[in-house]
């Protein structure tokens, strides 16, 4: 049987990782004895027609895809073009958003024959070598589809107890150069599951409440492999990465005795670190972690269910001080009840921390507490247009606060930051910069070159060129530089680094020069 996967676009200013889902979802498929392939339109043009030239090359017998709710609509549309282009492919979507918005997926897509809920892999094994008999769907846990026009959901399906029985994720499938070239961390999980109950987020309902550890030797192996790669950083995305203290130490010490040095970042909560475990987590290379600390009004935290203390967010930031770690702290706005108060609440308390942080706005997704339970709550939700449910606008109002009040606070906490950023721009285009403020500028541009270049193939599109007599780079970075009006010199700079690290190559074509992503690193097959 062969299998394509469909990463679905996301916007790339959220800086993605390359998506590890989706390679735990391929592993499984080639487990169970699938040819597998990734089409990965994260780092790539999506065109319908693109798409199709590659479902005729490949042949696929099932198409499947997966989302969260940001890129649901996208995934959703891609197999509906599948749909039309090779009817009797069968579709199936997985992924938070339909985990928790099945019914309705299906209703309005009826291209797509089955959504898998939950946690993918078990289902995918038993689901794939009946996925062409409908009649057997019914005995397989974790699916839901429509059959003589009645909705079925076979049930939930049995979580993972043993993580390490599950194969590594075949990395290998994606694009890797690209992701390098776009330069940020790669992704990794030690656990899974979540043991809290805040009312807006999904990890507990997805992966359950209980958390099961991955082996520490068996994390360490794939971060070798994942180094020898040739990826620089890691986050660690679990969910909550300490909170086990004892769990976190041993993979630290396997990390150090190993003697793999790296940066990374992980995930944490303010009431389960203290400066022993932070302290061995900076020396096994972690230089950041991430809070949710969510506001700075304590009857705020109790009413999302937050059970934390602003005592406890003191604490935890002193501590990352104390051992030398960057602490960064997420704020969100349009919780229920928010009113003037409670906001400035907030910037007061981010104030007072004195650390990196940002402001998200709340974004009710299918399958949340909170929006399961709307009428429980001072909170009317605006709009269901998913591609809106990026926590960068905001789609919800409470009885004191409309959405311009939300936009108005956020606009005005970024204000001082927004001037600085301005005013180190234009020091920079001045030649008044700083080192430090000539990187920052200049970090900017490159991510804003690298995003053209991936989002409209232009590596794909303009890397077939005439033999220069300056070098296959210069030639290359002619052309690139005139459709992303850039300079020349500044574009070329990057073309030339991505060349020496191996993300791009080229080769001669006659008379000419095919420039191209190179392809997987061998350490990851």
């Amino acid at each position: 049987m062969k299998v394509a996967l469909i990463a679905p676009p996301y916007p790339l200013e959220e800086a993605p990782s390359p998506p590890l889902g989706i390679c735990y979802v391929a592993a499984a498929c080639e487990a169970a004895g699938a040819e597998v392939r990734i089409i990965d339109y994260i780092v790539s043009e999506y065109t319908p027609e693109k798409l199709w030239r590659l479902l005729d090359e490949f042949a696929p017998d099932v198409v499947g895809a997966t989302s969260v709710t940001l890129n649901f609509l996208a995934g959703a549309e891609i197999l509906k073009a599948v749909r039309q282009h090779c009817p009797s492919v069968v579709t199936v979507m997985g992924g938070p958003h339909v985990s928790f918005d099945a019914k309705n997926t299906l209703t309005r897509y009826p291209e797509i024959d089955a959504v898998i809920i939950g946690e993918a892999e078990n289902t995918l094994m038993q689901w794939l070598p009946a996925a062409k008999n409908r009649a057997a769907w019914h005995d397989i846990k974790g699916l839901a589809f429509f059959e003589n026009e009645e909705f079925i959901a076979t049930g939930p399906g049995e979580l993972i107890r043993d993580l390490d029985a599950l194969p590594l994720p075949s990395r290998h499938l994606l694009p890797l150069s690209k992701y390098k070239a776009l330069g940020f961390p790669i992704s990794i999980i030690t656990s899974r599951g979540c043991p809290n109950k805040c009312i807006f987020c999904l990890g507990r309902k997805m992966v359950g409440f209980k958390v099961r550890y991955r082996n520490p030797v068996r994390v360490a192996d794939e971060i070798e492999m994942i180094l020898a790669s040739g990826f620089e950083r890691i986050n660690i995305a679990d969910d909550l990465f300490t909170a086990n203290k004892r769990r976190v130490k041993a993979i630290c010490e396997e990390i150090i005795r190993r003697n793999l040095n790296f940066g990374w970042s992980a995930f944490a909560r303010v009431d389960t670190v203290d400066e022993e475990t932070l302290a061995i987590m900076r020396k096994a290379g972690c230089d950041a972690v991430s809070f949710g600390i969510e506001s700075g009004n304590p009857e705020m935290l109790a009413r999302v269910r937050k059970k934390i203390t602003l005592d406890q967010a003191r604490e935890a930031v002193t501590a990352c001080r104390k051992v030398g770690m960057i602490a960064h702290a997420s704020f969100m706005v349009g919780l229920p009840g928010e009113n003037h108060q409670t906001m400035q609440d907030s910037f007061d308390f981010a104030r007072e921390l004195d650390i990196e942080h940002g402001y998200h706005f709340l974004s009710p997704f299918p399958g949340t507490t909170v929006r399961d339970h709307i009428d429980d709550y001072d909170l009317q939700i605006l709009t269901d247009d998913w591609n809106r449910y990026d926590a960068n606008t905001p789609i919800v109002e409470t009885s004191q606060l409309k959405p311009e009040d939300m936009t108005a606070f956020v606009n005005r906490a970024y204000q001082s930051i927004i001037q600085t950023w301005e005013e180190k721009k234009k020091r920079y285009a001045e030649g008044n910069a700083t080192s430090r403020e000539t990187l920052e500028v200049e970090s900017e541009q490159r991510l804003k070159l690298i995003y053209h270049i991936l989002s409209t193939d232009l590596i794909e599109e303009e890397g077939f060129l005439d033999v220069s007599g300056d070098g296959p780079a210069a030639a290359l970075s002619r052309r690139i530089a005139s459709k992303v009006d850039m300079a020349p010199d500044f574009v070329g700079r990057y073309i030339r680094q991505w060349h020496e690290k191996g993300y791009l190559g080229f080769f001669y074509d006659n008379e000419r020069i095919k420039w191209e992503w190179v392809p997987v690193h061998p350490q990851f097959n």
